[in-house]
């Protein structure tokens, strides 16, 4: 039985909405800001706002290190301490929070990995959406964001997560060999959701014997 969903995505796809209403439908619970709290959490340090001071931020390894941790609603850890952390600790740390969350069971993960770091799990299932650049635009300009700012995060925001990604996992973004479902949100949210509910119905009439 799948027990897990978790939902990779490029930005604008809206996952966030999209996450939420699977979460509601299957009676999941949402993990979305709340893993990069709890990762600031363990590292000490402070889940900010990147409006805060997202531009001061320059290096390379906080750059990457911010695409990886944002998730949907745009947040970021405050960088204070971290120089002293490499990148295969901060990997280790987030496969581990992860990996926990998804022992929780029945949940819906956005983002930070979860489709990696859970894809020996039988009782997990992998979405992946996507977009034309026209519906992206639309979605983040709905989010409140001006036409430059939604011009700068549609052009930078899936880079930088795939050059984390390439540079520390040495695996390409998106992997597509990950994905149970890789889904067009063009055709509106209701949709995608109803095609993902169905898809793990079925899912879970298979024996896990037959999943292998």
């Amino acid at each position: 039985m799948i027990s897990i969903v978790t939902i990779e995505r490029e930005f604008g796809a809206g996952a966030p909405a999209i996450g939420k209403a699977l979460a509601d439908r299957l009676g999941f619970k949402l993990w979305d800001p709340e893993i990069t709290d709890e990762i600031a959490r363990r590292l000490k340090c402070k889940a900010k706002a990147i409006d805060d001071h997202g531009e001061k931020l320059d290096s390379v390894f906080y750059r990457l290190m911010k695409a990886f941790m944002r998730g949907s609603f745009e947040a970021q850890i405050e960088t204070a301490g971290l120089e002293a952390l490499d990148a295969d600790r901060l990997a280790q740390m987030f496969e581990q929070v992860i990996v926990e969350i998804g022992n929780s069971g029945k949940c819906v993960i956005i983002g930070r990995g979860a489709p990696w770091f859970l894809r020996d799990r039988d009782d997990a299932f992998h979405v992946f959406l996507f977009a034309p650049y026209e519906e992206k635009f639309r979605r983040v300009l709905a989010m409140g964001k001006s036409e430059a700012e939604t011009e700068h995060l549609l052009e930078t925001v899936d880079r930088e997560r795939a050059a984390f990604v390439r540079k520390y996992h040495q695996k390409e973004w998106p992997s597509r060999h990950l994905y149970d479902m890789m889904l067009n949100v063009k055709h509106g949210d209701e949709i995608v959701v109803e095609s993902v509910l169905a898809m793990i119905e079925a899912r879970n009439r298979i024996p896990a014997t037959m999943h292998a």
